[in-house]
């Protein structure tokens, strides 16, 4: 059974994963610690559940004939087929149901793991990935939802990545209202899934290509045809209003929304409006967009996304989303269980922050200018990681060069030196390697003007004042 457990950071990922990403495995570890803060901060409980589990578990995966379907990995054991978590809720969902009776409700639950997905990789798309989930099990209040929408802004914000993530937000509740009013039946399943497909399209696509999805199809440039939803003119100008009814701040798109869907249909927008302004959370930093849709067959009210942005406004992609699933945990009880989630794209992020060059920093380095002091600089790097710094002493057997570009390669912020004359004066040279970095794409050849800058990136300090010093370096 699944057990509680206190705050640490999730970082056993199996040896591949970090042999193969080692600088995003560096800042999946940051995330994982920043945003678990973020959540223990707003009363969510530490829970970890097992990487395998009954395949049943794991809701529309479920075994057909000879195997499960496709995109879970899954194994056979005493004619039970047991798989891969494919993620972080239907785990929970099982381990709610098992002890619904002892836990407190509304219960607030945070986790951070990896996942598993048989699917083909992409950019920023792996097999085996982490998220960092937090999930609230046993409120139908749409406050709960807009509570995760800004817990995850708060999240990004510890993060520093502030305004370079939006959340946009919608409600299922309103698609549904639409496709009644133009006579699209709830149980007619295979049609809401192609309009539902169709509106994700509509960044990419635009309101023709999506037109051409809602009617009978769409050609693409290479000649394959996509089946539409057959819908006629009169119903996708319908669906494509709705669509069109985002941009600008929330109360303007919740006043088309409702001449589009129906008061009745934003009442949970509304809600979710109003608690979010009480949270302190801007119009640009949670929108109302119409467009994101999420899984038909699995939320059942609010959706939400999060995307990452750059410094011109361009797009990455999606770095986390969640949404309301009221039936998730119903399936294990035979009850309805309200739950909403909110799931950080961990990997991806990270992924996205290094293509960046958003790194995280690698250890402080002390070079080793004289073998035979080799146990003094040992001592030197033991006494930073007293004081609460990352911190290693070089161990190979190059020259000063090659000990700098072995940093550089680290990531270390900071070379501490101490050679000959160092240690005949009792002091030790700090060199802000970042600093000079910046400062040396500023110059670029310009090697006159870099050896003046350079009594920025080298400072000689006192010995006794190592640690001080380079914690005063590393908060500059």
């Amino acid at each position: 059974m699944s057990q509680p457990v206190s705050p640490r950071v999730a970082a056993e990922k199996p040896r591949g994963f970090i042999d193969r990403f080692g600088d995003v495995a560096r800042t999946e570890e940051r995330i994982v610690r920043t945003v678990g803060a973020v959540y223990e901060q707003w009363g969510f409980e530490r829970l970890e559940t097992p990487a395998i589990e009954y395949t049943g578990a794991l809701g529309k995966f479920l075994p057909d004939t000879d195997r499960p379907n496709e995109g879970v990995f899954s194994f056979q054991d005493d004619e039970k087929w047991l798989s891969l978590r494919y993620d972080l809720t239907a785990p929970l969902a099982r381990f709610v149901a098992e002890n619904f009776d002892s836990l407190p409700k509304p219960y607030r639950r945070w986790a951070a793991g990896p996942v598993w997905r048989n699917e083909k990789p992409g950019p920023g798309r792996f097999r085996e990935f982490w998220q960092c989930d937090a999930d609230t099990v046993g409120s139908a209040s749409p406050t709960a939802d807009a509570e995760m929408i800004a817990m995850a802004c708060a999240a990004y914000d510890a993060l520093g990545l502030g305004d370079s993530v939006q959340i946009k937000f919608s409600s299922r509740r309103v698609l549904d209202a639409v496709l009644e009013k133009i006579g699209v039946a709830p149980d007619a399943f295979a049609t809401r899934l192609i309009v539902l497909r169709a509106i994700d399209k509509f960044d990419r696509l635009g309101r023709k290509g999506v037109e051409l999805l809602l009617g009978a199809g769409r050609k693409d440039e290479s000649g394959d045809f996509t089946k539409g939803a057959g819908l006629d003119a009169a119903q996708a100008k319908a669906v494509l209003d709705l669509v069109e009814a985002g941009g600008g701040a929330r109360a303007e798109v919740l006043a088309r929304l409702a001449d589009v869907a129906g008061e009745s249909a934003i009442e949970e927008l509304r809600l979710m409006d109003a608690a979010l302004a009480a949270l302190g959370v801007a119009d640009a930093r949670a929108a109302i967009d119409p467009t994101i849709v999420r899984g038909l067959e699995y939320y059942t009210g609010a959706v939400f996304e999060a995307q990452l942005m750059d410094a011109n406004g361009a797009g990455f992609g999606s770095v986390g989303g969640g949404g309301r699933y009221d039936g998730l945990v119903s399936r294990f009880r035979g009850e309805p269980v309200p739950a909403t989630g909110f799931s950080i794209g961990v990997s991806r992020l990270a992924a996205a922050l290094n293509t960046q060059g958003v790194q995280s920093d690698g250890p402080v380095v002390v070079l080793v200018m004289d073998q035979a002091r080799a146990a003094d600089l040992l001592a030197m790097a033991a006494e930073l990681r007293a004081a609460g710094v990352r911190a290693e002493a070089y161990l190979g057997a190059a020259g000063m060069k090659a000990q700098l570009k072995y940093a550089d390669k680290r990531n270390a912020p900071i070379a501490v030196i101490q050679g000959g004359d160092e240690l005949a004066k009792g002091v030790v040279t700090l060199k802000d390697l970042k600093l000079g970095a910046s400062i040396a794409a500023t110059l670029g050849e310009d090697r006159e003007a870099y050896a003046k800058a350079r009594e920025q990136v080298q400072q000689e300090i006192p010995r006794d004042q190592l640690a001080t010093a380079v914690k005063n370096m590393l908060a500059r």
